[in-house]
């Protein structure tokens, strides 16, 4: 995995789908499994709406004659062109109580909003993704929204502004957390003007998910599907986001091959393209097995984005512990730095999100932490290869090719795939009601 992630930083760069850059990152992770042995490759096609940055101004000031630029960089899915020039408020963590408890203070003005969750705000506040914080800014009224990214050192965050993974209304941008700090205070002081003018590109494009299948030995029909996006955004060569998830994926596939493993179930190894514009391929991937009826064949769903050198494994079903820590338990008789923990619970915004929309139980790795304080370059120009762990990725591939394939091979899968009135309650268990309410994913009528 270090040395293929490696070459493909050096030789393709960034990954970013529709590119052709993409394009190079699909046939390198295809050729790569048909070396490693694999007779069942292929290609999944899907069109998507693409967005690629043009040209970003970013000013602000107490009037036309005294604007100052301010380092920044557009949010995916901003419009292919925006000008505007407005009053700037300050909307502090951009949550749906902030604009609640200031009636019309954004309307017609560009929001500002911090990416996180603001020091001293109200204890068990939870942040919003950046395509949620924007969508409520647009939704009370907003002509713009300028986020303030957590990372220190001036660093700059990309990312999509969409919920939907199609083109918001209006410009959105981030600039870094000292210069929005900064802000924040002037526009406390005295009324601030913001002006953003920008074009982009968005156009039809073709993208491929990356599929190789080993076919279950004695249950064929159930499948077990692990996945991980080969995308990447375009500010760097995205070796951390999601390199050491993607090529752990790839890695795991050639294990599989190297130790001529055939599991009771049916394994598909796949890498997503379209992640960062809003889950693209695994929602076409999940919309093509409702199609053809094979969702139901799907038993889980492991998803490996960003993780590194895990110390556990997590679920969202509870009901997987004993299966997933008897596996943990012979990991951890080889390597006593792997502690077997277990975690059950549910997020949103990766590959995983539209199979648990289906029901289907997903997992993955728990526990680890990113190598070489890579945290701070999580979509910035700074995710580079030198950020990588080799011992980390190496970890990620041996724990997770036994978690693949103890539930591949196991004799009982507990965990069971939702009903739909089943799938609605285990969201609203775990807070996710509100969040795909505001990316309009809410399907059940109350």
């Amino acid at each position: 995995a270090y040395s293929s992630l490696k070459t493909a930083t050096e030789t393709i760069g960034h990954r970013l789908t529709g590119s052709a850059n993409g394009e190079k990152a699909e046939a390198f992770a295809y050729n790569l499994l048909k070396s490693y042995g694999f007779k069942d490759v292929r290609y999944q096609p899907f069109e998507v709406e693409s967005w690629s940055r043009g040209t970003l101004s970013v000013k602000v000031g107490a009037d036309a004659a005294n604007m100052q630029n301010v380092k920044s960089v557009s949010l995916a899915h901003s419009p292919v062109k925006a000008t505007v020039n407005l009053e700037l408020v300050d909307m502090g963590n951009g949550m749906e109580e902030d604009y609640l408890n200031n009636p019309g203070k954004v309307t017609g003005k560009i929001a500002l909003v911090y990416l996180g969750v603001l020091p001293g705000s109200k204890p068990g506040t939870k942040s919003l993704h950046r395509s949620e914080k924007t969508a409520l800014a647009t939704k009370y009224g907003a002509e713009g929204i300028i986020i303030i990214n957590t990372a220190n050192g001036g660093i700059l965050l990309t990312g999509t502004a969409s919920v939907t993974g199609k083109l918001i209304p209006i410009p959105a941008v981030c600039i870094g957390k000292d210069d929005g700090l900064k802000l924040k205070n002037q526009v406390a002081a005295s009324k601030t003007m913001a002006a953003i003018d920008m074009t982009n590109f968005s156009g039809l494009i073709k993208a491929r998910n990356v599929i190789a299948t080993i076919k279950g030995k004695s249950i064929p029909n159930e499948k077990v599907v692990v996945g991980g996006h080969l995308d990447s955004w375009d500010l760097a060569t995205g070796a951390i986001d999601n390199g050491i998830g993607s090529f752990s994926v790839l890695d795991m596939a050639r294990t599989f091959k190297a130790l001529n493993l055939q599991p009771a179930r049916t394994v598909e190894f796949i890498l997503f393209m379209g992640e960062e514009e809003g889950l693209l391929g695994s929602r076409a991937y999940v919309d093509a097995a409702i199609k053809n009826k094979s969702i139901d064949q799907l038993r889980y769903m492991l998803n490996y984005d960003m993780t590194n050198d895990p110390k556990g494994y997590s679920t969202t079903a509870e009901e997987s512990k004993e299966l997933f820590q008897s596996i943990g338990a012979i990991a951890q008789s080889f390597d006593t730095a792997y502690k077997n923990t277990f975690r059950a619970g549910a997020g949103l915004h990766s590959d995983h999100q539209p199979f648990m929309l289906q029901g289907i139980p997903t997992g993955g790795g728990a526990g680890g932490t990113l190598p070489n304080n890579a945290g701070p370059c999580y979509h910035a120009d700074c995710d580079v290869f030198s950020l990588v762990d080799e011992k980390g990725i190496k970890n990620t591939v041996r724990f997770s090719s036994m978690l693949l394939y103890g539930i591949a091979d196991a004799i009982e899968i507990k965990a069971k795939h939702f009903t739909d009135a089943e799938t609605k309650a285990f969201l609203i268990k775990n807070n996710l009601k509100e969040p795909l309410e505001i990316a309009g994913e809410w399907r059940w009528k109350d």
